[in-house]
C-alpha cells in the first residue's frame, strides 16, 4: 500500500512538471504527449516480442523444461493470473524479467546462468518476483511513465531549438522568459529521469513484497543475494542499458552509478525488507 502510495505521488510529480511547463511557456502538453506516445505505445505493444528477440530468448514449452514450467504454473495460480509463457536466455549472466503488456500476453524470462546458479526454492521466489510485477501491470505503468517523461525531454529539445533560432525576440522584457528556458532545458530533463527512476525502484520495492506473498520472503532474499554476486562475476554483454529496469537486478552492474540514478533500489536493502516480511507469518507459505 505505501508502495502504491509513493507511485501515485511521484507519477503526480511527474505529471506535475510536464504541464507546469506548458503553462509557464505557453506550449500545449499534448503536442509532446503525442510526440512521447507514439514510440512508447510501439513498446507497450510490442514490448515482449522487440525485448525477447533482442536477448535471443526463446519461448519454450513444458517438454523442455518441465520443473520451471510446474514452478511458474504454481506461482501464477496462487497470484491469480493465467500462466504465462516462458522464455529461456543463453547466457551465464544469472538473471531474469517480467514483458507484456497485461497478465494476458506476459511472458517469464531467465537467463540459463540463473537457472544453473539458484536452487529450485530460490528461484520459486524470483519467479514470484516477476509474477507480481505481471499481476501488478508493472509494463504499463512504466509505459505511461515514460510517456510523460519523454513529453517533458521532447519539450526541453523543442524549447533548445527556439532558443537556437531565437525564440522570445531580443526584446529585454523577455531575458527572464529566456532564462526560465534555459533553466528548463537544463534541469526538467534531469528531474523527470530521477522521478522515473524513483517509481522503478518503488515498483521493485512493491514487486519483492508480491514475491513474498506468492512464495516465501527467504527464498526471494536468498536469490537476490546470489544473483547480486552473480552478476558481478558474469555481467550482461551487448544488452542494451534501456531494458536495466526490466531485469530483477541490473545486469549491466555500474557500481559507480549514483542512487538518483539506478532504477533498482540497494540489493542490501532489498533484501533487510524480505527478511523483516519473514518474520510476519502473513508472508510465509
Amino acid at each position: 500500500m505505501i508502495s502504491t502510495l509513493k507511485t501515485v505521488v511521484l507519477m503526480a510529480l511527474l505529471t506535475g512538471l510536464l504541464y507546469g511547463a506548458c503553462l509557464l511557456f505557453n506550449i500545449p502538453p499534448l503536442i509532446a504527449i503525442l510526440i512521447a506516445l507514439i514510440p512508447n505505445l510501439i513498446a507497450y505493444f510490442f514490448s515482449d516480442k522487440i525485448v525477447l528477440m533482442s536477448y535471443g530468448a526463446k519461448i519454450i514449452d513444458e517438454r523442455e523444461a518441465p520443473s520451471l514450467h510446474r514452478i511458474v504454473e504454481r506461482v501464477a495460480m496462487k497470484a491469480g493470473i493465467p500462466k504465462p509463457k516462458i522464455a529461456i536466455m543463453e547466457t551465464p549472466t544469472p538473471n531474469a524479467f517480467a514483458t507484456g503488456r497485461d497478465p494476458e500476453h506476459a511472458v517469464v524470462a531467465v537467463t540459463t546462468g540463473i537457472m544453473n546458479l539458484l536452487t529450485p526454492q530460490e528461484l520459486e521466489g524470483v519467479i514470484a518476483h516477476e509474477i507480481s510485477h505481471i499481476k501488478h501491470r508493472d509494463i504499463l505503468i512504466s509505459s505511461i511513465v515514460a510517456i510523460i517523461a519523454g513529453a517533458i525531454v521532447y519539450l526541453a529539445h523543442m524549447l533548445q531549438w527556439g532558443l537556437f533560432f531565437g525564440f522570445g525576440g531580443d526584446s529585454e522584457d523577455n531575458s527572464l522568459g529566456i532564462l526560465g528556458s534555459l533553466l528548463f532545458i537544463i534541469f526538467a530533463p534531469m528531474a523527470a529521469t530521477i522521478i522515473q527512476f524513483a517509481i522503478s525502484r518503488q515498483r521493485e520495492y512493491y514487486a519483492d513484497e508480491g514475491g513474498a506473498k506468492y512464495s516465501n520472503p527467504i527464498y526471494l532474499a536468498n536469490a537476490l543475494a546470489k544473483l547480486e554476486k552473480g552478476v558481478s562475476i558474469y555481467p550482461m554483454e551487448g544488452g542494451n542499458p534501456a531494458t536495466e529496469h526490466m531485469f530483477i537486478v541490473n545486469p549491466f552492474k555500474g557500481e559507480s552509478i549514483l542512487k538518483l540514478f539506478s532504477t533498482h533500489p540497494p540489493t542490501e536493502e532489498r533484501i533487510k525488507r524480505l527478511l523483516k516480511m519473514a518474520k510476519n507469518p502473513k508472508y510465509l507459505s
